[in-house]
């Protein structure tokens, strides 16, 4: 059973899933604006947003905000945030490739507490309270038992903003390579964390990514019994940090989660964020 903060995120998530399948069909109409090089958004991205922040406000009005689209906001209860990406994977939904979701987290000074992941094409509900386990779908999921690299699945991501170091990232994939069996890129971070959480992925890594497109995915895969650090194998920063800077995240079982690390780390990759 869905303790009430979470019922209430899920609400919330539902109602943003529907703006988005509401204009699957509407692609070549939709207003699309270029944040960053080769970052985009859509009006979809910012209705779907609206859509879940008057459903959260609805029950929770002293929360403050943090959303990929609408910036942070301020609420009278400093403790507690709501992080949100409306749409993670927009590139794949403005493309018609179905593989997106709506991300939600509550944030209990920097640390989240409750998290909902919704895939609203596949109807894929993954929750998560800090102590209680995550779920998909109210069943219960665990990450991986796998004991080493070899015949691991591994997800990552090539950010834009992370181009600059492109060519270190693929020697590390290279490195990777030599013992996992497939890496993969989806185009969701938010998914890519559920998919380790209920054990499709061994482990995912990427750099670049923003308190939105991972907040509920870390506290899935913690819930799920994996680990997440950054790229030094230290523990990842706030998550409602107000600057929203950029930051690098490893998460998989915990034997796998640590062999990506240090792949990370030999590799050099590691060395190109000092």
């Amino acid at each position: 059973m869905l303790n009430p903060v979470v019922t209430v995120m899920v609400k919330a998530a539902r109602v943003g899933g529907n703006v988005l399948l509401r204009n699957i069909n509407k692609l070549d109409s939709l207003n699309v604006v270029q944040k960053e090089r080769m970052d985009y958004a859509s009006e979809v991205d910012a209705d779907a947003e609206k859509a879940i922040v008057k459903e959260l406000r609805r029950a929770y009005p002293d929360y403050s905000v943090i959303g990929e689209e609408g910036g942070s906001q301020v609420g009278k209860n400093g403790r507690y945030s709501w992080v949100i990406d409306p749409l993670d994977g927009t590139s794949n939904y403005l493309r018609g490739f179905p593989h997106y979701c709506v991300s939600l987290a509550l944030v209990d000074n920097g640390e989240p507490t409750d998290a909902v992941i919704f895939d609203p094409l596949r109807n894929e509900l993954f929750t998560a309270s800090r102590g209680a386990g995550a779920q998909l779908n109210e069943r219960r999921i665990r990450v991986t038992d796998r004991k080493e690299l070899a015949g691991a699945v591994i997800s990552t991501g090539f950010p834009p903003r992370e181009r600059a170091r492109a060519g270190a990232q693929l020697e590390c994939v290279r490195e990777l390579l030599v013992h996992a069996e497939d890496v993969r890129r989806t185009g969701s971070a938010a998914l890519d964390l559920a998919y380790v959480a209920c054990g499709r992925a061994d482990a995912y890594f990427e750099a670049g990514v923003k308190p939105w497109d991972i907040a509920a995915g870390v506290l899935l895969v913690r819930e799920a019994g994996g680990r997440v650090c950054d790229y030094r194998g230290a523990s990842i920063a706030r998550m409602d940090d107000k600057l929203a800077v950029t930051r690098q995240i490893v998460a998989g079982n915990i034997r796998v989660c640590d062999a990506v690390q240090k792949t990370i780390v030999s590799s050099g990759y590691a060395a190109t964020f000092n």
